[in-house]
């Protein structure tokens, strides 16, 4: 289902004012410095957190809006943490079964659809266990079997790989992949290689405001924000363009392909060159 939410929250000073628009089975990422706002909107379209201002739309149903605050269990969100906060009272069959139960299926349908989702994530074996008895990995794909079995309209995932060891994260990335085929999702990483493997789309949050969106592989191989360039390892610089290269605000011209960096007539002193330690990757040029 398409997903439209127009979102202000003002907390302590900090203001998230953003407009986000994910198509049917499209998966968005939204990545961030710390503080941008990130989790703050997840929370806002879990229904976990109230804004100030703005809507919320799931498939043409308001769920935020016009006086209007559906509670998260009535959403048909699913959201995946960091951690998978499963009942530890519970086994791993009955804790992927709360959700069903909740929503109104008899015990045997509940559990059924618990083992069909525990099968699909590949973790059937671990039904009869507690969740104290999983490592890491493990307990991620049941979270996700819990999340998946509620059949939600949007898949909401909050950092999901980061608590994962380097040994169980790709094999929880690749399952990942599988799921969100077709799926509508918003995905929260710091992670390009989660946002290129998972995402259809990007969006760059920087201060409470998206600062680029497009395409995953664009927007990280032509960043327009600082942020957006170091997590995909390239130089930022920022001008206008000129004859011979990019012309810097502070009157330098930069030729492509060239480490030379030649000063403009407003800028008093010989010129400057750029060493090879200067540069940690290829240069990309905004334009004005």
């Amino acid at each position: 289902m398409r997903l439209e939410a127009a979102i202000r929250v003002e907390r302590d000073g900090f203001a998230l004012d953003i407009d986000l628009a994910v198509p049917s089975g499209r998966v968005l990422a939204v990545l961030g410095p710390n503080g941008a706002g990130k989790s703050t909107a997840l929370g806002v379209l879990a229904g976990l957190l109230r804004p100030d201002a703005g809507t919320v739309r799931l498939g043409g149903r308001l769920l935020v809006g016009d006086g209007v605050f559906v509670p998260a269990h009535r959403r048909g969100i699913g959201l995946l943490e960091q951690r998978p906060l499963l009942f530890p009272h519970l086994s791993v069959l009955h804790n992927v079964a709360f959700g069903p139960r909740v929503r109104g299926q008899r015990r045997p349908a509940a559990l059924a659809a618990a083992r069909r989702w525990l099968a699909t994530v590949d973790a059937g074996g671990l039904a009869g266990r507690r969740p104290a008895q999983l490592s890491g990995g493990q307990g991620q794909r049941v979270a996700l079997a819990r999340a998946l079995a509620v059949e939600p309209d949007l898949l909401l995932l909050d950092e999901p790989l980061a608590a994962l060891d380097v040994d169980a994260a790709p094999a929880i990335r690749s399952l990942l992949g599988g799921v969100l085929a077709g799926r509508t999702a918003v995905l929260v990483t710091h992670d390009v290689l989660d946002a290129l493997v998972l995402a259809d789309e990007i969006a760059v949050l920087v201060g409470g405001r998206v600062a680029e969106r497009g395409p995953a592989r664009r927007v990280l191989a032509e960043p327009r924000s600082p942020f957006a360039a170091r997590i995909a390892g390239l130089n930022l610089v920022t001008g206008t363009a000129a004859p011979g290269g990019l012309r810097t605000a502070d009157g330098a011209l930069i030729s492509a392909g060239s480490s030379t960096v030649t000063a403009g007539p407003v800028t008093a002193g010989p010129a400057v060159t750029a060493g090879p330690a200067v540069t940690t990757g290829p240069a990309v040029t905004a334009g004005p």
